[in-house]
């Protein structure tokens, strides 16, 4: 079995899109846009990914609508490792595509997934877990892991993942789900061990598609002939567009875990200044705890589009 990496960022980032507009009125999308100067939120995925694969295992799917921020900064990436997916239909379509394009190429590939809009002050710490994740699926194959975060306050804007009954040392069954609670139940939550939901995800190929496909067989079906053909013709993206007129939105966690609770794993990853930036309060929050830290220069490493912290800082000083 092969490590690969697979990086999300084909999202609009449409909640974040009063920090993401330029002064001209241009809405950049937030993972082509820094935290505090330097690489982008994507160029720090693109790192982190490094972690647990090496760069020709090492994929991201983008949106073709997006072409002008993401062809600079993935030129070092292998032409084939970039998909572009037509349009957006969800985070279901958004991971299935990319992941059986990585099956194609490699049926027993261990897979992690890691979204574009995340900042992590102790990268350490979660390459660490990262790896510890991986090593998991060489005997449990058919598991789909969830990286849960330590939280360091209850916040209502995050997602939630309860820990059952212990499988291993760090590693717990999933008890319950609960999407952006309440403050005070966040609170409880928390005393009952509960972790934020990263939507860091880690399992095989065939676990990743067999949970696709017991929902939506018809979908995988033609999913999988459209990267048949994408891969044999890769200048020619109808057959893509096609299908992606005719697919119904998707959510990954809504649609294609929830049920699916017993075949899922999670790994409790001890606290980072982990935050998934989603909203201008957790840009702000995320400004307000940033500690200076060293970045390792890598191939990825190049100036953002735009720098939140100087828009947050913008739009405080118009207010």
């Amino acid at each position: 079995m092969n490590n690969w990496a697979l990086v999300l960022a084909a999202g609009a980032g449409s909640r974040l899109r009063k920090l993401t507009t330029t002064h001209t009125g241009v809405a950049v999308p937030k993972q082509f846009c820094s935290l505090q100067g330097g690489a982008s939120l994507l160029q720090e995925a693109l790192h982190r990914a490094e972690a647990v694969a090496p760069r020709q295992r090492i994929c991201t799917i983008v949106a073709a609508q997006h072409r002008r921020w993401w062809e600079g900064p993935l030129w070092s990436l292998p032409r084939e490792n970039v998909i572009v997916q037509p349009e957006n239909r969800g985070t279901a379509a958004g991971l299935l595509l990319p992941i059986l394009h990585i099956e194609a190429r490699d049926p027993d590939a261990r897979i992690v997934v890691l979204p574009s809009d995340h900042y992590v002050r102790d990268e350490a710490t979660l390459a660490r877990a990262l790896r510890h994740t991986t090593t998991h699926l060489r005997d449990d194959p058919h598991s789909l892991y969830l990286l849960g975060v330590t939280p360091d306050e209850a916040d209502p804007e995050l997602g939630y993942v309860v820990p059952g009954r212990v499988l291993s040392r760090g590693v717990f069954q999933v008890d319950e789900f609960v999407e952006k609670p309440p403050l005070p139940l966040a609170r409880s939550l928390i005393d009952r061990g509960g972790l934020w939901n990263s939507f860091i995800l880690a399992a095989t190929a065939r676990a990743f598609i067999d949970l696709f496909a017991k929902r939506y067989p018809e979908i995988v079906m033609e999913m999988r002939s459209v990267v048949r053909h994408d891969i044999a013709e890769p200048g020619d993206a109808v057959a893509a567009a096609d299908l992606y007129a005719r697919l119904p939105e998707l959510d990954f966690s809504r649609h294609v875990l929830e049920g699916a609770e017993k075949s899922l794993r999670v790994v409790a990853v001890p606290p980072c200044g982990w935050s998934d930036l989603g909203t201008p309060r957790r840009v702000a929050e995320a400004l307000r705890r940033l500690e200076d830290t060293e970045r390792t220069d890598t191939t990825f490493a190049a100036t953002a589009y735009l720098n939140l912290a100087a828009q947050h800082a913008r739009h405080q000083f118009a207010g």
